[in-house]
């Protein structure tokens, strides 16, 4: 075998163990998926059923398309000024209204949903972040 001849062999080979890396990576585990965002985001992943119920009951309202509670402020586009979630363009992230019992106002609670699925709450009005799981 030629010299160049083994060196595209080699090429060959070690492209094949980069692609069988890449997709063993991807595929094998514990066979869950995470949800949308927690990858990308790399802020922690909570349970819906962990957090508030108010979480699961605005997400309720927001899958059937309302009614909300503050129907000029919920669904606004939320501008991610804060930067911690990932960066995408204006528009592609919305904020609803969590309600906090006892509260006079909106509260700071807030859902935050983007395009591809994502969903993310704050419980401190955007000090903080977390991926939820609508799963579980």
């Amino acid at each position: 075998m030629t010299p160049r001849k083994r060196i595209s062999v080699a090429l060959v080979g070690l492209i094949a163990l980069v692609v069988i890396g890449w997709l063993v990576r991807d595929y094998a585990g514990t066979g869950e998926s995470s949800p949308p965002g927690a990858t990308e985001s790399g802020l922690q992943v909570q349970r819906m059923s962990a957090l508030p119920p108010e979480v699961a009951t605005t997400w309720k309202s927001i899958t059937e398309g309302g009614p909300f509670r503050y129907p000029g402020k919920d669904g606004t586009v939320f501008g991610n000024r804060e930067d911690l979630l990932p960066q995408r363009p204006s528009g592609y992230y919305r904020e609803y209204t969590v309600p906090t019992p006892g509260s006079p106002d909106r509260g700071a609670r807030r859902l935050v949903t983007g395009e591809s699925s994502e969903i993310y709450y704050t419980g401190d009005h955007y000090e903080s972040f977390v991926v939820v799981d609508p799963d579980e």
